[in-house]
């Protein structure tokens, strides 16, 4: 990769030349591989690992911006940072991918066979990982790629067993017959946060069903007829009178012409349609306790594929949903319809094949959850061993989710994933559980089945450190994990199920801290979506406006826990920003005449302009250090723009001129020291959201070290911090703004010159004002310049309030006197308005109490000075009023 060393640099910005080859030049020097230096303090993040199932999309790139913002400013503050890199496999998602290409070909995963079928879904996951790779470059992540893992190598597979065989060896894996979400078009079972619900318009079918004995019928409602087959009990509340006399009879099942018990039971919601329910136990997960309690048959009537099975009788063959409409026209041949209503209810959606669930009776592998629960959320008492959610309001949700939780089904009938570690004796049937086959193999079958991908994920944080070998130097060093950052969207999924596998095998957490985004969503603030036809995919964004643009887009469009609204205009307006930094730093290299690193000097600094720059440096050094330890990256990306834009770039560079096209050697040389040093810090603060151009601009200044990314991050030098500057330089700022405003409403050009007066609030503004004329002079070219106490204004004088002093340009003839007070009237609006908002905090008791005494402080300053600013322009208002 080529170095620059204070050559001019292009004269346009080309995000495609700044970009090309600087990330692998990056990767080869090792600039992001962690050291396990002991003499660093060390700090990890672990990558939520993308499915290896296509393309990274918007949020991927925001979650991962996140992530590599954070992971530089550690670098460079001097962690012995880790950003670990991988994948998962993604069972259901990369099956059915794989599946669909084998259709394509005319092939099926039966007619493979298991070995051959895992062959190609290999094939495909180093097909897509290479995808994911070359999308990890493009954004510039600056990922350990030594250590990257996948959920299906060796070392997670080994930690995967070991966590199996344990949790069953303790009594919190077992295998049951339970009602389970099915998916009938991947034919495998779902946990509860894979369904996903949906409100959809069906019916409430009242039917009858006739008493055995003939002397009448109970009438029930249903919403799923295509379950009467396996009907097994009509139930009733033992209390309810309507049905006392009924209790322990029996009902002659329709259409099946079997005969069915009524049972009394609790469950039944007496108030709830004709207060008699039909039980279902093979296909409803209520129903199924129902029939535990009263020891009732389960009858399953579907096939895996949600066509009905040898167990519903004539419907034999049928699709779920021809068997429904089926059974409803045999119901009223036989006279036993009552009648259909609308009903708006919610029906679950499989998350990855989007097919309506099907609950069903089937024997599964469970984690029994309820004990596992309750040691994650005990570590949420203290502070020193708890999970910080950033923001806090999300541990509401972690928690609320765990203390509700149910018993986690764990199996899915799938082949691409871990195959769960069991084995069942050919004759006896006895289940061998462990990490390693049994002795004589050969009377042994493994379980066809594999583990939920959540299984392998939930181990990510120290499954990829080398655990379970405890002595492992990653583990030993970066376990646990400093941060991780993800969605909000899969806490339930992802973070709980951290937390709790991490305290049952480590006894720790499994991170510090977790920084909650939201979602990506367009600019109208709807969610991005096929149907839709508003997803936008990151790498176009890229190869237009550049990976820089599009990381300080997405990482300070937003506050944490917040969605975030993409538009193309955001990314345009960090672009012209960029240009902006571009050119600014144009400007300052073609005029440091060949200035080196060593003779940087900022001994001599004596201008008010180079101590203000130098003091807005460290505040803003002292801003985005601190905000970015919060993770308010909105927040930064603000003091950022705020500093570069509208101090360096628009008031700095053109101050500078005046002594750059001086013939004062000195004063050229601090100015040049001064332009050096602060674009070289400047572009540190700015590295980690802007990786690419920040080391290209970097090159091209005098530095020492090889690249940005493990340069210093800046910190505070108490030296550079003069207060006074800083304030003579606002003031000037201000006075320079506000006769510039002026002559623009009166179309007075700055090339003509101008009488201006200036009206000192106190001795310590007029010295300011006094000491710094040439500012003044030079950028407000006065025609005469009046400092004085005892101004009073014509009728004639436009005007205006800054903090510290009243500007006045007495401009006879081209004041129209109505027009001046209707623009000091809005003015005075606008301080009404900040007074109000000012003193609306400071009324506020809770900001008072709990926010720092220097905000607090500075609300205060901020009332006083409104308030004699509005003084200023009532007074003002009047004097015109009256004349």
């Amino acid at each position: 990769m080529k170095e620059f060393d204070n050559t001019e640099m292009p004269t346009k910005y080309e995000p495609s030349n700044v970009e090309s080859g600087r990330y692998r030049w990056w990767v080869e020097n090792d600039f992001f591989k962690a050291s396990r230096d002991d003499s660093k303090q060390a700090y990890s993040v672990v990558i939520p690992p993308p499915n290896v199932t296509g393309k990274l999309h918007l949020g991927h790139a925001w979650d991962t911006t996140l992530q590599d913002i954070i992971t530089r400013i550690k670098r460079m503050q001097g962690f012995d940072t880790l950003y670990l890199p991988g994948m998962d496999h993604a069972g259901i998602a990369t099956q059915a991918k794989v599946e669909a290409k084998l259709k394509e070909q005319g092939v099926s995963r039966h007619e493979l066979g298991r070995a051959k079928f895992l062959e190609k879904a290999w094939e495909w996951k180093e097909e897509y990982a290479g995808f994911i790779r070359e999308q990890w470059e493009k954004l510039g992540l600056g990922l350990d790629y030594s250590r990257e893992r996948f959920t299906l190598d060796e070392g997670l597979s080994d930690a995967v067993k070991k966590v199996f065989v344990s949790l069953y060896e303790k009594g919190l894996i077992y295998r049951g017959e339970y009602i389970i979400n099915w998916d009938p078009v991947a034919k495998t079972a779902l946990s509860d946060i894979e369904v996903i619900h949906k409100e959809i318009e069906g019916h409430f079918y009242h039917l009858k069903y006739p008493l055995a004995d003939g002397s009448g019928f109970l009438e029930i409602a249903t919403t799923r007829p295509e379950t009467i087959p396996g009907d097994t009990a009509v139930a009733v509340h033992p209390k309810d009178e309507r049905y006392q006399h009924l209790i322990g009879k029996t009902i002659l099942l329709p259409i099946m012409d079997r005969e069915i018990p009524i049972v009394a039971d609790d469950y039944v919601d007496r108030e709830f349609g004709s207060g008699a329910v039909k039980i279902t136990p093979a296909h409803d997960p209520n129903d199924f306790e129902v029939g535990n309690r009263h020891d009732l048959p389960r009858i399953i009537v579907m096939n895996e594929d949600a066509t009905m099975n040898e167990n519903a009788g004539k419907y034999q063959g049928m699709d779920r949903f021809e068997a429904r409409k089926a059974i409803i026209e045999d119901f009223k041949e036989l006279g036993l319809f009552i009648k259909q209503e609308p009903h708006l209810h919610s029906v679950g959606h499989s998350e990855r094949t989007d097919a309506v669930v099907e609950p069903y009776l089937s024997l599964q592998w469970f984690v029994k959850m309820q004990p596992l629960a309750k040691a994650a959320l005990d570590i949420q008492t203290s502070e020193e061993t708890k999970v910080n959610f950033v923001p806090s309001r999300f541990e509401k949700t972690y928690a609320t989710w765990m203390e509700n939780i149910h018993d986690w089904c764990v199996s899915r009938q799938l082949w691409w994933g871990h195959r769960i570690p069991a084995w069942y004796h050919n004759e006896t049937g006895e289940v061998y559980v462990s990490e390693t086959p049994p002795e004589n193999e050969a009377e042994w079958t493994q379980d066809e089945d594999v583990l939920d991908t959540w299984f392998s994920s939930a181990l990510w944080p120290f499954s990829t450190m080398g655990w379970p070998d405890e002595d492992a130097p990653d583990f030993k060093r970066y376990f646990p994990n400093s941060a991780l950052v993800t969605g909000y969207d899969i806490i339930y999924f992802w973070v709980s199920r951290m937390i709790f596998q991490s305290v049952e095998f480590t006894g720790e957490r499994p991170f510090k801290d977790t920084l909650i985004h939201g979602l990506v969503r367009d600019a109208e603030g709807r969610k991005m979506s096929k149907s839709l036809g508003n997803g936008v995919d990151p790498i176009e964004v890229i190869d237009k406006y550049g990976a820089d643009s599009l990381r300080y887009t997405l990482s300070t469009g937003t506050a944490p826990g917040q969605d975030l609204k993409f538009s193309f205009e955001k990314v345009e307006a960090t672009w012209n920003f960029i240009n902006k930094i571009w050119n600014a730093s144009r400007f300052a290299l073609i005029n440091m005449d060949g200035l080196k690193y060593e003779e940087i000097d900022l001994s001599h600094v004596t201008e008010v302009s180079d101590k203000w720059i130098l003091t807005r440096l460290n505040e803003t050094i002292q801003t985005v250090t601190a905000l970015s330890e919060k993770y308010e990256f909105g927040e930064v990306g603000r003091t950022l723009y705020n500093f570069i834009w509208d101090e360096f770039c628009d008031w700095y560079i053109e101050i500078a001129k005046i002594s750059l096209y001086g013939e004062d050697e000195q004063s050229k040389q601090t100015t040049r020291s001064v332009l050096a040093y602060v674009l070289d810090q400047t572009m540190r603060l700015l590295h980690p959201f802007m990786p690419f151009v920040t080391e290209e601009i970097w090159q091209n200044l005098p530095h020492e070290g090889k690249s940005i990314t493990v340069a210093k991050w800046p910190v505070v030098r108490e030296e550079q911090m003069q207060g006074e500057a800083a304030l003579a330089m606002k003031t000037l700022v201000e006075i320079i703004r506000a006769v510039r405003n002026i002559r623009s409403e009166v179309n007075t050009p700055l090339s003509k010159p101008v009488a201006i007066q200036i009206k000192p609030k106190d001795e310590a503004y007029k010295r300011i004002i006094e000491e710094n004329l040439s500012y003044i002079e030079r950028f407000c070219n006065p025609e005469s310049l009046e400092i004085s106490f005892d101004i009073e204004p014509s009728n004639t004088t436009m005007t205006a309030v800054i903090t510290g002093a009243e500007i006045f340009l007495p401009l006879e003839g081209l004041i129209d006197i109505s027009e001046e007070i209707e623009r000091l009237t809005k003015e005075l609006d606008k301080w009404n308005k900040e007074v109000a908002r000012v003193q609306g905090k400071l009324s506020n008791e809770r900001f008072v109490s709990k926010a720092p005494e220097k905000v607090v402080q500075e609300e205060r300053a901020k009332e006083k000075d409104y308030l004699e600013k509005k003084a200023s322009v009532e007074e003002r208002i009047r004097a015109l009023k009256n004349a």
